[in-house]
């Protein structure tokens, strides 16, 4: 069975790369909810070829509310033939057929990742499904031996709930990485896995 490569390494057998993977998972990912967390939500994730319509719909509103919401410049949204990108892993949320939310990871190297493109539906926030594609690409993060992750969200009040989410799960403030520079209308975190 042939192994796909990215970035230099090889990941998984390309039938393990697509298989559905349901879970009940707690809100750090090792057992015990952060303060303020939502209970276990039962979601299957998989990683998702970004060709479905669901899909191409939820993203489209993430970039038409971030292009809302912030100065153009500063709009770090990918779009999906962005999110193709060979270093580039995206995966969906389903609740009993229900496109309920995504995320992605972008290895930067070996040793350090990028969470993009976290959007959830907007009939289902606030209700645990960030959390736990948050969960997913933490452990995928671990997995893939990786010391840290990082990302880059809005500045202002509308970004709250998210940068909320980000420091329950450890994520710290840090300056701008990779090929970031600064950006008031930005605000980067880090967590050392």
């Amino acid at each position: 069975m042939a192994l796909i490569a990215r970035a230099g390494r090889s990941l998984a057998p390309f039938e393990r790369r697509h298989e559905v993977v349901q879970r009940r998972a707690s809100s750090d990912g090792r057992g015990a909810h952060p303060p303020g967390s939502v209970g276990d939500v039962d979601l299957t994730i998989r990683q998702d070829d970004l060709t479905g319509a669901r899909i191409a719909a939820l993203l489209r509103e993430h970039l038409e509310d971030m292009r809302r919401i912030t100065p153009p410049e500063s709009v770090y949204a990918l779009d999906l033939d962005e999110l193709r990108a060979p270093e580039i892993t995206f995966w969906s949320a389903w609740d009993d057929g229900e496109l309920v939310g995504c995320g992605a990871l972008k290895e930067l190297d070996a040793r350090h990742g990028e969470i993009k493109s976290m959007r959830t539906a907007r009939a289902r926030r606030r209700r645990g499904v960030a959390a736990r594609i948050l969960e997913h690409i933490i452990e995928e993060g671990r997995r893939r031996g990786y010391e840290s992750l990082s990302l880059e969200t809005g500045s202002t009040e509308a970004f709250g709930p998210a940068r909320a989410l980000y420091a329950q799960y450890g994520f710290e403030r840090c300056g701008p990485f990779g090929e970031y520079g600064e950006d008031p209308h930005s605000l980067f975190m880090t967590k050392a896995l």
